[in-house]
């Protein structure tokens, strides 16, 4: 897992006038907290932090006024709805060797039975403990050869050295759907034309 170093400043004015001046500078507010201090209102450069938060689970090295130097994973990320920017960040401090707990995507690969089957994802991410340096980047899935009404649990997923899940073994992370027959929604459609006639 790579560590990203960002330069981020305290502030002291809050409220939404002051995001809003500091949207405006391309930058970011946010706040850090955890290990029981009181929190860190912070803001952050916009288009690094942007980067950075490209990759689940990112370990960002906080430079923070030029002094101090923390470690912290994204914990809550706001975006605006329309344009998709950045509005606000929270991180959670973490040290090297502490065990976090986070969300990991899930990604599958090959191929389904044939049938014109789907995949769907019942859960896309999936909780894990982890050391937060060594947070994977996500977990891969075969799917190969699945049929209709197969399904991906939780306990069935190798999850890599020194990660341990923190969901329900028996969750279902990933299930087979058979494909809806062409014919019966045509036919329906045939009906609704037949009545409106």
């Amino acid at each position: 897992m790579s560590e990203v170093k960002i330069a981020a400043e305290t502030r002291t004015e809050f409220g939404k006038g002051a995001a809003r001046r500091i949207r405006r500078e391309d930058k970011v507010p946010g706040v850090l907290y955890g290990h029981g201090s009181d929190p860190i209102h912070l803001t952050f450069p916009g288009h690094e932090l942007l980067l950075a938060l490209r990759t689940p689970n990112v370990l960002i090295a906080l430079d923070i006024d030029g002094k101090s130097n923390e470690l912290a994973i994204p914990k809550s990320v706001q975006r605006d709805p329309l344009k998709g920017f950045l509005e606000h960040v929270d991180l959670q401090l973490v040290t090297r060797g502490e065990k976090v707990q986070v969300e990991i995507p899930v990604q599958a690969e090959g191929e389904l039975a044939p049938g014109g089957n789907l995949l769907e994802y019942v859960l896309d991410a999936l909780p894990v403990e982890a050391e937060a340096t060594h947070i994977p980047e996500g977990v891969t899935v075969s799917v190969e050869g699945l049929e209709a009404g197969a399904s991906v649990l939780a306990k069935d997923i190798k999850l890599p050295g020194g990660v341990t899940l923190a969901a329900e073994e028996d969750a279902v992370v990933l299930q087979v759907l058979a494909a809806q027959a062409e014919e019966a929604s045509e036919g329906a459609e045939e009906g609704e034309e037949a009545a409106e006639a």
